[in-house]
């Protein structure tokens, strides 16, 4: 990283140089470096405008009008490609037959002139971004990439080049001169238009010769089929009183769907002795092929359920073991490299692990972030289990048992969704219900909903956020910062039993102290009653705890559980809980009596002992991390884990219910932060304790 650092202090240690001339690395285009790097006070339009060699850049803009808005008032982003590199761009795209459908790619002649309006959109939107980002925010000491959401809805990737250390945008665009700050953002400029692909990952993966063994296997199983999806159908945004009453609330309108593959490429196939598909056939066979037996089996689902796995040829057929093999690798929803963390954890000096499900029926990988690095699956004996008391170090029970599978970089980005690249074989064995999964599982609300990661909501600042909805913000009900109002349809994960009474919020938080897990939280306002699907677990029994805040706005709810989101099959949980009260904060260090909760750091043990008043009385305190309002969430006296069953969970679909119980407050808030699912091992453990993450 220091090479990238080095290169971003010359880049603007040359803003204030005499007016010589510099030449592009690739394509050689001769810009006056006084113009360059000095705040001219022009805007962006002005600035591609006042200089010959962007006209082309400024022509595609000119084409859809949005030349005006970059003339506009406004904190943009813009990647500008020189006059080579768009005229390279275009050349290809008029050259490129590999459609018969669509030759030339739509083009009507070579040149400028022949674009469609709709590819011009394209490339315009796709080098424009609604907030102003620097050079220095676009590495990131703690990791290699950095990701960014275009006009065009769409990623770009960020990382450092091995051959410059300059800055390539989606592995071959490079900043050859940043920072530019005009009057309404910033511009940088790139050496390459910005490729980007409008295959889905399905037709993607075909372009990629290194993943020749595992494509065959996707198309074999015809699970490429169900990567093609690129938009939900039926988002219903309903004409009634509720929507007016947050009138400056952006609404998700449009939901796009995506997955993300994770792959091996030929080379680790071949370094596990793999050379052909055959081979693979019969390695899926060998790993899969008693996972579901009666008596050696570890996937519970389909060993309760009768479920036989095949090692035949009917590869299409979910139950046969290269179908399975395939499946463990697929992930229903879009997860950029950048993202596989949540930034306030980094923040927040908390442990970085986030948990995905897979397109196996019920199955989870775990990524850990160890040395910078995302591994898959990484085997930690003892894991949420501490011999010691709060520290931020690591207990010594904490014994690495396999180390994990890489995820080597960005990989490639699609239509639809990414393919990541990964340095071993990814299997779902033994090994991880019993060993890598047997321990505290924390999903943040936000993550359990796999389209507020496709369609970039999770994590979003609220500068971004504000960009995209007019420059309006959410007024202080629904937090101060904006928030998204999500319809009823929007998260398979969700179902809204009173579509009238319940109002749907994700609020990112990014940009607020809120005292929250990872900064955002899900609200639900109204007379609410709705369920969200719980993730799911190896078998076993379990403590079900939802994190939360308490304070006078907050409602009084009914929990319910069920095999399925019918709540007339569901069993009711605990007695009602009350969001809206926070404990008494006794001087003396003593317990309030009805929460067993005390200022830990006035005890001599670190708060053990009132961990287990607490956890008697059905209550946990929240979680060890440091929000940005300098908040230990560990010692806040309203934010809570509540613990609302105790119960042996299957391996398959379990939802829980929150009912409001007061008819008569409208706009009562059920505020939803994470849920943890901890197994008894852990919660229950005779030698050592839960640790305080």
């Amino acid at each position: 990283m220091k090479k990238i650092y080095q290169s971003i202090l010359a880049l603007m240690t040359v803003g204030f140089m005499a007016t010589t001339t510099l030449s592009l690395s690739s394509c050689r285009e001769e810009i006056e470096e006084g113009n360059l790097y000095t705040f001219t006070g022009e805007t962006i339009e002005d600035f591609l405008r006042n200089r010959e060699e962007f006209s082309s850049f400024n022509y595609i803009l000119q084409r859809i009008r949005y030349d005006k808005i970059m003339a506009s008032y406004g904190t943009y982003t813009c990647f500008a490609p020189v006059n080579e590199a768009v005229q390279e761009y275009i050349d290809s795209l008029y050259a490129d037959m590999s459609n018969p459908e669509l030759p030339h790619n739509g083009m009507t002649q070579p040149g400028l002139e022949g674009l469609t309006d709709s590819l011009c959109r394209d490339i315009a939107l796709f080098h424009l971004l609604y907030t102003k980002v620097m050079g220095v925010e676009m590495v990131n000491p703690q990791k290699e990439n950095s990701n960014f959401t275009t006009m065009l809805n769409r990623y770009i990737d960020m990382k450092a080049s091995a051959k410059t250390g300059g800055i390539l945008i989606n592995n071959s665009a490079e900043i050859t001169f940043m920072d530019n700050e005009l009057e309404n953002g910033v511009l940088h400029v790139i050496d390459h238009v910005i490729p980007r692909s409008n295959n889905t990952v399905a037709g993607e993966i075909l372009n990629h010769p290194e993943y020749s063994i595992f494509s065959k296997a996707l198309y074999l199983t015809g699970l490429a089929d169900s990567l093609m999806t690129t938009e939900k159908p039926g988002i219903r945004i309903p004409k009634n009183s509720n929507w007016s009453k947050a009138e400056n609330i952006f609404v998700a309108s449009e939901c796009r769907m995506g997955f993300t593959i994770f792959a091996e490429t030929d080379d680790v196939f071949k370094k596990n002795h793999i050379e052909s598909l055959d081979d693979l056939i019969e390695y899926a066979n060998n790993v899969y092929g008693g996972s579901a037996d009666s008596e050696t089996g570890w996937y519970d689902y389909y060993r309760d359920n009768g479920i036989e796995v095949s090692t035949g040829t009917d590869f299409e057929s979910p139950s046969n073991a290269l179908n399975m093999f395939v499946r463990y690798h697929l992930v229903n929803y879009v997860v950029p490299y950048a993202k596989f963390f949540h930034p306030k954890n980094a923040a927040a000096k908390a442990q970085l692990w986030e948990y995905l499900e897979t397109m196996l029926p019920f199955t989870l990988v775990k990524l850990a972030q160890v040395s910078s690095r995302p591994l898959m699956n990484r085997w930690v004996a003892n894991s949420t289990l501490t011999d010691r008391l709060a520290d931020y170090a690591s207990p010594s029970i904490a014994t690495v048992l396999r180390p994990g599978i890489m995820v080597l970089d960005a990989g490639v980005n699609a239509l639809n969704g990414y393919i990541h690249p990964i340095d071993n074989i990814l299997v779902y064995d033994n090994e991880v219900p019993h060993g890598v999964l047997n321990e505290r599982i924390r999903f943040d609300s936000s993550a359990l909903l796999g389209e507020l990661m496709t369609n970039n909501y999770r994590c979003i600042g609220g500068d971004e956020l504000k960009a995209m909805n007019g420059g309006k913000v959410s007024g202080s009900g629904i937090g101060g910062n904006g928030g998204i109002r999500l319809p009823s349809t929007y998260c398979d994960h969700i179902v809204i039993y009173n579509d009238e009474n319940t109002e749907v919020y994700y609020l990112p938080g990014q940009d607020v102290g809120w005292w929250d897990y990872e900064g955002d939280e899900m609200m639900f306002n109204g007379v609410y009653d709705f369920a969200f699907r719980l993730p799911p677990v190896p078998k076993g029994t379990y403590e079900i705890r939802i994190g939360f805040s308490a304070n006078g706005n907050r409602g009084m709810m009914q929990y319910y559980l069920g095999r399925t989101s019918d709540r007339t099959k569901m069993k009711t949980l605990d007695i009602p809980l009350d969001m809206r009260n926070s404990a008494v904060d006794n001087t003396d260090g003593s317990p309030d009596p009805n929460y067993g909760w005390c200022d830990y750091t006035k005890t001599d043990d670190m708060g053990v002992a009132t961990d287990a008043i607490m956890h008697n009385l059905g209550w946990m305190r929240s979680v060890m991390c440091t929000e940005n309002n300098g908040a230990n969430l560990r010692k806040d006296r309203s934010v809570f884990r509540r613990i609302i069953t105790k119960t042996t969970l299957e391996q398959g679909e379990y939802w829980i219910r929150a009912k409001s119980m007061l008819p008569d407050k409208k706009n009562a808030e059920f505020m939803f932060d994470y849920v943890e699912l901890c197994p008894e091992n852990v919660f229950n453990n005779s030698q050592y304790a839960e640790d305080m993450w």
